[in-house]
């Protein structure tokens, strides 16, 4: 490994970096260089709505006295009075930040020729008073500054941001300070996670928290990571879904419970995925999937309601009505309507189906029934019509091995899947009580992983024990929180609402 002349951190060797490393050397002959004693008191957002009608000739006699500590993101140097911008983590319409002028007749000559030498993203920290400047600019009156974070790299553009979209994701730390709009998108992200956990909790559900090392994966058809644990010396997955043990704690007699779960799928990169990733789920005894669609409905409004400020949406230049009364569509009845060149009559001829789908490219596995290969055509020819809120139901049996059956027809059964904007938001279901048929589905699904399927589940036999003492009739549904936030932000990508994303790692 060759040596990095930059120093620990890495990166970029140019000279605006080694002129701030020998800033930060002459820092350190002098004292401490990075003090730890400094105490915001005040906020850039705060300041800016509290004063923002009082003009200078009554805000300047007031002295109001401020504390206030950021990162300096411009600077102009003017003689004996300069000006600087400082940003805090504050949000407004000013994106937190505030002018500050700092002049040698208030805060000392000493002071105000260090100041000259400090770099755009030191962290600062300012004591003053508040006034306006001529351009009627609300602005702090420095009467001391301190340098608390000495920056080693320069900012990227100042006006431009990161251009590079792979590296606004790898290096996320450096987009937050310099994009507002990438800092509102995480804040926004969290009040959609407190919306759902509020309205879950109000309507008297419990929040728990269960494994996220399994023995056995299970709870959703997907390829699990694997790892070790060196003191049970056994195997371990990672969860791909919290389901079954959720529906644990629906036996132990929990009648309503959720959990903000993060999950690991060993699978693709996309727009839409990504392998660690958040869902809600909840379960609630008693209720079936039409229950758990009307409130499924209700939780995605409220978050919308509660994030966004409005139901009624825009997502990538479309609007989205979240607002209105959510659509229900069976399989049949979606592809009969986004599928031109499949009739009524050629959605129960297997082979049509099968051509279909080679006419786009996907080859159908040999093994799939009629069932299945409606969902396939489904799947690969109707999501991306479905742009308003709309409920897909009456899933095959075949890929819904843990979904009651209807009662009306055994082959398919009480199944949703909520699709806004061509992707799927929501999957949920009546859930499957009876032990004797979820072990045989649970035993179609290990021939299907030994015939070669890597996504198929696995024989769970402690959860088959737990159906024995019996659970209460129920239903359930998982909510991807990254997609929902992706519609709620109007971001074309999961990346963009993922803090860290996964990447490839570099080098």
């Amino acid at each position: 490994m060759t040596h990095d002349p930059t120093g620990p951190g890495g990166g970029d060797d140019n000279t605006l970096t080694t002129e701030r490393r020998e800033k930060l050397a002459a820092l350190r002959t002098r004292g401490v260089p990075f003090p730890n004693d400094f105490k915001p008191i005040h906020h850039a957002a705060d300041l800016h709505q509290r004063y923002a009608d009082v003009p200078n000739e009554e805000l300047e006699p007031q002295a109001v006295a401020v504390t206030v500590a950021g990162r300096m993101m411009l600077k102009r140097v003017m003689g004996k009075a300069s000006f600087a911008t400082l940003q805090d983590g504050s949000f407004g319409k000013t994106g937190g930040r505030i002018q500050l002028r700092i002049a040698t007749d208030a805060v000392g000559d000493e002071a105000y020729a260090a100041f000259k030498h400090w770099d755009l993203g030191d962290i600062i920290g300012c004591v003053g008073t508040l006034m306006r400047t001529k351009t009627g600019e609300l602005t702090i009156k420095a009467t001391s500054v301190r340098l608390l974070t000495k920056n080693l790299r320069p900012l990227p553009d100042k006006f431009h941001g990161m251009a590079d979209q792979e590296q606004k994701y790898r290096q996320r730390y450096a987009d937050l300070i310099t994009d507002e709009h990438a800092r509102a998108r995480f804040v926004a992200r969290s009040k959609c996670v407190a919306s759902i956990r509020n309205f879950m909790v109000e309507h008297a559900f419990l929040e728990v928290e269960t494994p996220m090392l399994h023995p056995i994966p299970g709870g959703a058809n997907a390829k699990p990571f694997v790892t070790h644990h060196n003191a049970l010396d056994q195997e371990m997955f990672l969860r791909i879904a919290p389901e079954l043990f959720l529906k644990r704690l629906l036996v132990g007699g929990f009648e309503r419970v959720f959990e903000i779960n993060r999950n690991f799928r060993n699978e693709g990169l996309s727009v839409r995925h990504n392998p660690e990733f958040t869902m809600m789920e909840f379960y609630a005894a008693y209720w079936n999937y039409q229950d758990v669609m009307t409130y499924t409905e209700q939780v995605i409004r409220h978050a919308a309601r509660q994030t966004a400020g409005s139901a009624q949406l825009d997502y990538q230049g479309r609007a989205v009505d979240l607002e209105a009364p959510f659509a229900r569509l069976s399989i049949r009845d979606a592809v009969a309507r986004h599928v031109p060149s499949i009739g009524s009559a050629l959605l129960d001829d297997a082979q049509a189906l099968r051509a279909e789908l080679k006419k786009h490219g996907d080859e159908p596995p040999a093994h799939w029934n009629l069932a299945q290969l409606q969902f396939g055509v489904f799947e690969e020819l109707v999501e991306p019509h479905l742009w308003e809120p709309t409920f897909i139901v009456d899933h095959p049996v075949e890929v819904s091995p843990l979904a009651r059956a209807s009662d009306t027809d055994p082959t398919r059964t009480e199944r949703f899947e909520l699709y806004i904007t061509g992707r799927e938001i929501a999957n949920g279901f009546s859930e499957l009580n009876d032990a004797e048929d979820q072990a045989a589905r649970f035993q179609s699904q290990a021939t299907h992983k030994e015939a070669g399927d890597e996504e198929a589940m696995y024989y769970d036999a402690d959860f088959i024990r737990a159906l024995e003492y019996g659970m209460p009739p129920a239903g359930g549904c998982g909510i991807g929180i990254d997609r929902l936030v992706m519609l709620l932000t109007d971001s074309p990508s999961i990346r963009d609402v993922i803090l860290f994303p996964a990447l490839r790692r570099e080098g």
